[in-house]
């Protein structure tokens, strides 16, 4: 699936948090998006997942205006791994992960074997099949995470949203979602606060600061020490490990 925005742009309050920034995100890439708290990253991605509307641009999904689709359709291509915050459902992991099939329910439709299989597999990919009928409260911030990701794999969308999916939860758990989401093989558009995380698994990133695009291209052309420096107002230094991976290290 093909994300192109256009020059978008969103004011809150009289305060530009987008100014005219324009990504395009082609079938099956892996793009990151990075910068500071602040920057508009979260901002762009309810952006494209329709949570908000932008006061100026538009955004298309397979070269048609989204803004024209039904929630229902773009619902049916794009699903959403957000923040790990404290949630607090109260249904067992695998309700919770039926609700990712509604995009292809009707009305009061009843789920049925097909539901019922499409969960048991998302629940399999992310290996958390043995907890399908734990509370999803009792589970631990990793677990939860894992299941809103097979939620989200139970919509059966060509794209995924995710915004620093990866937040609070410790490095296992990092590299797990995150090489889940990479074998996937979809399209993924994906704020990252990590930008070892994004080096690792980005095939491009945007860089945004104060509302603005000023960096594109691969890990390897954004990740510079003059970059990191510019939007981050820190030193580092960039390494190769002995596979031939990129590293960035902190300096004071």
């Amino acid at each position: 699936m093909d994300i192109h925005a256009k020059q978008i742009g969103i004011t809150f309050d009289d305060t530009a948090i987008l100014k005219n920034v324009s990504i395009h995100v082609e079938n099956k890439e892996f793009v990151g998006i990075i910068g500071p708290n602040g920057s508009g990253k979260s901002t762009f991605l309810k952006i494209i997942y329709r949570v908000l509307k932008p006061s100026v641009g538009s955004v298309f999904v397979d070269e048609k205006p989204l803004n024209k689709m039904s929630i229902r359709d773009s619902a049916l291509k794009t699903a959403v791994v957000a923040q790990h915050n404290a949630y607090s459902f109260d249904f067992s992991v695998e309700e919770v992960v039926l609700m990712g099939r509604s995009p292809h329910k009707r009305t009061m439709e009843r789920d049925n074997e097909t539901d019922y299989r499409i969960v048991q597999e998302a629940l399999r990919t992310v290996n958390m099949e043995a907890f399908s009928q734990r509370n999803f409260s009792t589970l631990s911030g990793g677990e939860q995470q894992r299941v809103i990701l097979a939620r989200a794999l139970a919509q059966q969308t060509p794209c995924l949203i995710l915004d620093e999916p990866t937040n609070h939860l410790d490095i296992k758990y990092q590299l797990q979602l995150m090489s889940l989401v990479k074998r996937l093989n979809l399209t993924v558009v994906s704020a990252i606060h990590d930008l070892n995380i994004a080096s690792m698994f980005c095939d491009k990133i945007y860089v945004l600061k104060e509302g603005n695009v000023i960096a594109y291209g691969t890990p390897r052309e954004v990740l510079t020490k003059k970059t990191i420096k510019d939007i981050y107002e820190i030193d580092a230094e960039i390494i190769e490990d002995s596979y031939g991976k990129m590293h960035i290290l902190y300096t004071m």
